[in-house]
């Protein structure tokens, strides 16, 4: 399955953005809006990681697979409370290398493996996993039936799936979902709703959690951080991308107001 341009360019542009997370400025700001420092793309702060494990009644010896696991947040943080085994996926090889190494320095009880997968062809056979979550992975793809449908494939029949994703409300008026469309992840914009996506590759909803109040007061949180280390990140990201940064969290954070975008976390059950 090829990748479109602009789906190519996300990925390299996340791969940057995973070796940026490195630094110390830029963990500085994670710390301040998630509570932890592994240097994520995603918006899951470390109160959502917790409301994770319990959705997904992680205990030691259960295998966890995180989809689009970048650096490691939360799939390491979940395994290492847990205790469980986890199993790492994404494109980036150089942001599994970073989630490997900080796995063995922060001593994971359990198995801890990483695997350079696309979402939509995982590479695990029929039933394999206990449990899967993926944090704000959707919105960045195209692919979401296909992401959805191998989820499926690989979970065993008593297993559970997590997601966070962020998605433009339907019914906009023509300039309200522009100005939607303008502040979101680039393929957040999706034909189907989620709850029709989940029932149709095979899942049924357990639970529905409305992260939209929190996600306003992180993005808040985000501007204030980065503005009072912008002599450390300017460098990093060049100052027309800084102040383009912020003029999009800026209006994110007008949607967010009028209720135009929303995020949510899906606890999800497969049907058998």
């Amino acid at each position: 399955m090829s990748l479109t341009n602009e789906e190519l360019a996300r990925r390299w542009e996340f791969e940057r953005q995973y070796q940026n997370g490195q630094r110390p400025a830029v963990q500085a700001v994670e710390r301040a809006v998630c509570g932890c420092d592994y240097g994520g793309t995603s918006w899951a702060t470390r109160a959502e990681a917790d409301q994770i494990i319990d959705a997904l009644d992680l205990t030691p010896g259960m295998s966890l697979l995180e989809v689009g696991a970048g650096s490691g947040w939360p799939a390491l943080y979940l395994a290492m409370q847990a205790g469980c085994d986890v199993t790492l996926t994404d494109l980036p090889p150089g942001a599994l290398r970073i989630a490997i190494e900080r796995a063995a320095l922060d001593g994971i009880p359990g198995v801890c493996l990483a695997s350079a997968a696309d979402a939509a062809r995982l590479p695990f056979r029929d039933a394999f996993f206990d449990a899967i979550n993926h944090s704000d992975v959707l919105c960045c793809l195209v692919q979401k039936f296909d992401v959805l449908a191998e989820c499926r494939r690989v979970i065993r029949p008593t297993g559970r799936m997590a997601f966070s994703a962020i998605y433009i409300v339907s019914g906009l008026s023509p300039t309200d979902h522009a100005a939607a469309v303008a502040t979101t992840p680039v393929f957040a914009d999706s034909d189907e709703s989620y709850p029709i996506l989940i029932e149709k590759t095979g899942w049924k909803i357990r639970a529905r959690h409305d992260l939209t109040s929190a996600f306003l007061a992180n993005c808040l949180k985000k501007v204030r951080a980065e503005n009072e280390l912008r002599a450390e990140l300017e460098p990093l990201i060049g100052t027309a991308e800084f102040d383009a940064r912020h003029g999009r969290y800026r209006r994110r954070v007008g949607v967010l107001e009028r209720g135009h975008v929303r995020r949510e976390l899906f606890v999800v059950d497969p049907v058998n």
